[in-house]
């Protein structure tokens, strides 16, 4: 399993995200609160989007343990986004620890990244690819369950990435390999918290067909600005909402306001901030 967080609102320093919280990602990466397993030392990834230099999100990915990357560090101190992915690795056994393999994983302005396992995957990773288009093949470059969930996103959203179709194209993708998992007799059902974003709003799902007790944690925490100071991360007037949205697999501060994503549910954010909780069928 991984530890992801997501970010959209004003421009902040990656490093709100990633450093400067008490329980930030680059903790989670060594000492996780919600998984058996406290270490995600599996590699990392972040993506951001700087809108005013091209529409399609940069990505830094590194095999390497978050808690131990130096440029990491440097960059995220530095660079600046309103639309933020980042993600620690805990890799599927037998899964390669290769860049290739680091979340997120992007194609044109959408970019995706997962918490959870596709079980077996090899079982169905042939009936996976052989349903994909011409492009969508092409854009696997890694073996990952979580890169192959974005190659069939891509052709489900069928070159409309809106944030509605985004969210109808990420149910049925869900939905698809939840069915090919069950008709090759795999159980149990497949873990898919999905973040996916086109620069303008994000869809993220708490998705496992097996009930709430198979979920993996998620929350989503909004209000009007989030900030650090003096060594202490907050989110402004979290009942205001409208101005800043974070959706990740732990909280990153000890601030009230983080609420778990119901079970089996698709959280929605626009452009303008707003959050709706989408039940998924």
């Amino acid at each position: 399993m991984c530890r992801f967080v997501m970010y959209f609102g004003e421009a902040l320093t990656l490093d709100r995200l990633t450093t400067e919280p008490t329980h930030s990602l680059i903790h989670q990466s060594y000492k996780a609160r919600e998984r058996r397993e406290p270490l995600n030392g599996d590699g990392f990834g972040i993506a951001w989007y700087a809108h005013d230099i091209s529409p399609e999100p940069a990505v830094f990915r590194s095999t390497t343990p978050a808690w131990s990357n130096t440029n990491l560090r440097q960059l995220a101190r530095v660079t600046t986004s309103g639309c933020v992915f980042a993600h620690v690795r805990a890799a599927s056994p037998l899964m390669a620890v290769t860049e290739l393999n680091c979340h997120p994983f992007v194609h044109g302005r959408v970019m995706l990244m997962h918490n959870g396992y596709v079980p077996s995957f090899s079982k169905v990773r042939r009936q996976i690819i052989n349903g994909l288009s011409d492009e969508a093949f092409g854009s696997v470059r890694g073996t990952t369950d979580s890169e192959h969930l974005l190659a069939m996103l891509i052709d489900r959203l069928d070159g409309d990435d809106s944030i509605d179709n985004i969210a109808t194209a990420l149910s049925r993708t869900l939905s698809d390999v939840a069915q090919l998992t069950r008709a090759a007799g795999i159980e149990p059902s497949p873990r898919l918290n999905v973040a996916v974003s086109n620069g303008e709003g994000a869809v993220v799902s708490r998705v496992c067909e097996d009930g709430a007790a198979c979920c993996d944690s998620l929350y989503v925490h909004e209000g009007k600005k989030y900030v650090c100071e003096l060594g202490s991360c907050r989110m402004v007037e979290p009942t205001e909402g409208h101005g800043a949205v974070i959706v990740a697999s732990e909280p990153l501060s000890d601030d009230p306001g983080w609420d778990m994503v119901p079970a089996n549910h698709l959280v929605v954010v626009r452009a303008d901030r707003s959050v709706s909780f989408v039940a998924y069928a």
